[in-house]
């Protein structure tokens, strides 16, 4: 049997002092996975990477049998990945000057990820406003952006 998931997933940095969070929420079933993690000398898009891959190898280890995923996200970084996959490959993953792309480790493993499953990504606003209606963006949104001061502060 084939299970469809539903991941939400979103990323946050505090650019001077580079400490990141990613988070990610999966419905799978009736059941939902909280997934987060926190990085330093980090960026707020490789936090935003992050929060995919970490939920896409979740998904690998813990429910081998699903093969199917929408990635729905706030990142037009990551959302844009996925549409460069042919022209980053024809340049070696390098821009027009021959330096490599940015990321140029974690947009390589997403890509080899999204070889082994059938995955959509669905691009949604940033910053929603709270509603009725369960809204699992606004949840990654705030829990990565709370790591990441717990991080800050852990540091002074």
């Amino acid at each position: 049997m084939n299970e469809f998931v539903e991941i939400y997933t979103d990323g946050s940095c505090h650019t001077q002092l580079c400490v990141g969070a990613w988070a990610a929420v999966l419905l799978v079933g009736n059941e939902k996975i909280v997934l987060n993690g926190t990085e330093t000398h980090t960026t707020h898009n490789r936090m935003e990477i992050l929060g995919v891959i970490n939920a896409i190898k979740y998904i690998q280890r813990q429910f081998k049998h699903i093969t199917e995923l929408r990635i729905i996200s706030d990142s037009q970084y990551v959302i844009g990945l996925v549409g460069r996959q042919t022209k980053f490959m024809a340049s070696d993953f390098t821009t027009k000057a021959g330096k490599e792309i940015r990321n140029v480790d974690l947009v390589k493993e997403l890509l080899q990820l999204l070889l082994t499953m059938n995955v959509q990504f669905v691009k949604i606003k940033a910053h929603q406003k709270a509603t009725d209606i369960i809204n699992y963006n606004i949840e990654v949104d705030k829990l990565s952006r709370q790591l990441v001061r717990d991080a800050v502060k852990a540091l002074k």
